[in-house]
């Protein structure tokens, strides 16, 4: 019986960089992947062909939204648009798998395609493409197979016309209007692109705001942005019956019904542990499934390691493949410094919306003794060429000490800007270092001192009467 020293199951984003992190360490590792291509939802269904996606239907539309270019929708139906974008989705995520198992051969990491389950705690049973049975062990075991669409069996799913978060990436077509079941992440993304591209949109669901979980001023700036876009918004909405009749989706919302072309069930994921074998294990799974682990990510079984989706919020990619190198070191009994403080977190809806540290909610919550400062898109040179007049940049910055304690941003270029602001508050910055520090010009980066000064000024105020 063939053994690894680790094995881990599941090629998305958390799978393969606990695959390369532990091959790195000079341990015999095995990948193993039932899908026939790897990269997992990271790659083939969620994060890199939706946001592929996103940023065509940006390259092609958002411009004439900021004067620079007349790219009409009925011309973009008219040149089938769709069935090109799903093309150029595809040579992405085409050539992004390759550099994903160049990496794996050049580290020697043992590709094994199959489905896995354990039969005790150091051995699997994998179901071979050809539906034969292998059995191999490991000394550790890495589990990494993500999580999938929630879909409910009272929704008739069919690919076509009622879609999930994967099938309405393989759309040919682009429908006159369509409804979105959910208010969260998925959601909001998936509107925005759709709504960019000529789409009549309209988003369900029972909570009182969109992605509630943000600052409130950024998800209102993001609300904002996307009703101007002319996305529906039926929010507090009771959901209901969904039906399929002939070339049209009917969703019930208490005493009233919303009729579209297609609809989008965007509540929730699950996930993927059937067939694992887990519970013969006794490892620890929360009420929806999600494993539960320690900060090293070890379950109950301490040489059996959980990763990426599996173990459920922030459930991003980027997070996932943090989790799947720490695990990976330690597993190798690495003695280093594994990871950073503050994380960033992005929604790549349009226009971005991204993230790191305490929101003014949970700081509010803490009574922790603060101040706001903004730095607006429009305050700054690069702002007002590319049209983005709505977009800022917030800090939120201790009154005693000065350093961070968050950044929130809504705008283009979001998800790109934070890392500065992570940087910051990753070596004990404080907004000083902002203010010190040169920016190019023009540039969106400048929107942090503007927002450095915002806050130094009103400090220095209070500092001002109390001396008086």
């Amino acid at each position: 019986m063939t053994h690894y020293d680790i094995l881990v199951i599941g090629s998305g984003p958390a799978g393969h960089r606990a695959a390369i992190q532990a091959a790195k360490r000079g341990k015999r590792v095995g990948l193993i992947e039932r899908k026939p291509r790897i990269g997992g939802a990271g790659l083939q269904t969620g994060t890199i062909p939706s946001k592929a996606l996103r940023e065509i239907a940006y390259s092609a539309t958002m411009g004439a939204n900021h004067g620079m270019r007349n790219v009409h929708p009925e011309v973009i139906r008219q040149h089938n648009f769709l069935s090109e974008s799903v093309i150029q989705k595809d040579i992405v995520i085409d050539k992004q798998e390759s550099v994903f198992l160049n990496q794996l051969m050049r580290n020697g990491v043992s590709l094994i395609p199959g489905e896995a389950g354990f039969t005790d705690e150091h051995t699997l049973r994998i179901k071979t493409p050809r539906g034969e049975d292998r059995y191999i062990q490991a000394d550790t075991f890495i589990l990494a197979t993500g999580s999938r669409p929630r879909r409910p069996g009272d929704v008739p799913f069919d690919k076509e016309r009622v879609l999930d978060s994967t099938s309405i990436l393989h759309m040919q077509e682009l429908p006159k209007t369509l409804s979105i079941v959910g208010g969260g992440v998925i959601a909001c993304e998936f509107a925005t692109i759709y709504a960019s591209l000529g789409v009549e949109v309209t988003i369900i669901d029972s909570h009182p705001k969109i992605l509630d979980f943000l600052c409130e001023d950024i998800s209102s700036n993001l609300e904002k942005s996307m009703r101007s876009m002319g996305i529906q918004l039926q929010m507090n909405s009771t959901i209901g019956s969904i039906t399929r009749h002939d070339d049209k989706v009917t969703l019930q919302c208490g005493k009233h019904s919303i009729e579209s072309d297609c609809l989008l069930y965007a509540l929730g994921r699950i996930p993927n542990t059937d067939g694992l074998g887990l519970q013969e294990l006794g490892i620890q799974c929360q009420k929806r499934g999600w494993i539960e682990t320690n900060q090293h990510y070890q379950t109950n079984v301490t040489h059996i390691y959980a990763v990426g989706d599996l173990i459920g919020a922030p459930a991003l990619a980027a997070t996932g493949m943090e989790q799947g190198r720490i695990a990976a070191l330690h597993a190798c009994n690495a003695d280093e410094v594994i990871t950073s403080s503050h994380l960033p977190m992005a929604i790549y809806t349009m226009p971005e919306v991204a993230w790191v540290g305490e929101t003014s909610k949970e700081l509010d919550s803490q009574d922790h003794d603060y101040v706001t400062g903004f730095g607006f898109y429009r305050e700054t040179a690069r702002g007002q060429i590319i049209g983005d007049s709505n977009g800022l940049l917030k800090l939120l910055v201790d009154r005693q000490n000065r350093k961070l304690l968050g950044v929130h941003i809504v705008g283009e270029s979001a998800s790109e800007l934070i890392h500065i602001g992570q940087m910051v508050m990753n070596l004990e910055g404080s907004i000083d270092d902002l203010i010190r520090n040169v920016f190019n010009y023009p540039t969106l980066a400048e929107c942090y001192k503007i927002a450095a000064l915002h806050c130094s000024s009103q400090l220095k105020k209070q500092q001002a009467s109390n001396d008086t």
